[in-house]
């Protein structure tokens, strides 16, 4: 007996930790990164405004090349949604939604996680000329976590692990248009 109350005295504690853990941990972040582009604003914008053409540059929809896709609107309006679905656990399964658009401006998109995790991000990609030639594209993005799966943002660095995904994709942007 004096086991079995050990082991629940144990997990218990273990409970208690987290939550406390999770009651002083942020419960949101955001992370953002910019790159420029040599090419005009509106080129730069008229491309990041279209969401299949994530398809030549987001290393997140690039993960899995057989992943189901459908689509619903008209890409590059607000409305216009891309769902996927894949076998791949790191890919999973979800949708993104052109919220709002300011033309040459900014793309606000609601991505909405369903695999591994449920979960919504907002995210937008802005354009500012730099030169007439000369564009940076900032791309932002930021999500909360519900408590107590917040304690998680203690141990896992979002601005390090997004920010590295969100870099190589801007750089693919680059390479894309610049070619």
């Amino acid at each position: 007996m004096d086991t079995l109350t050990t082991i629940i005295g144990i997990f218990a504690g273990i409970i208690v930790v987290v939550l406390l853990l999770a009651a002083i941990a942020p419960k949101s972040y955001s992370v953002q990164r910019s790159i420029i582009i040599n090419k005009p604003r509106q080129q730069v914008f008229d491309y990041v405004k279209y969401l299949r053409n994530q398809d030549n540059y987001s290393k997140w929809v690039m993960m899995d090349p057989n992943k189901r896709m459908t689509y619903s609107g008209t890409d590059g309006t607000e409305g216009y949604n891309a769902a996927w679905d894949s076998d791949m656990k790191q890919a999973g399964k979800g949708n993104q939604t052109i919220e709002k658009i300011v033309d040459g401006e900014r793309v606000d998109i609601r991505v909405v996680f369903i695999k591994p995790f449920a979960g919504v991000a907002d995210t937008y990609i802005a354009t500012q000329e730099v030169a007439p030639d000369s564009t940076t594209v900032k791309w932002a993005f930021y999500s909360k976590m519900p408590f107590p799966m917040n304690a998680m943002l203690l141990i896992i660095n979002m601005e390090k692990m997004l920010g590295k995904d969100m870099e190589e994709s801007l750089n693919n942007l680059k390479r894309v248009l610049e070619q």
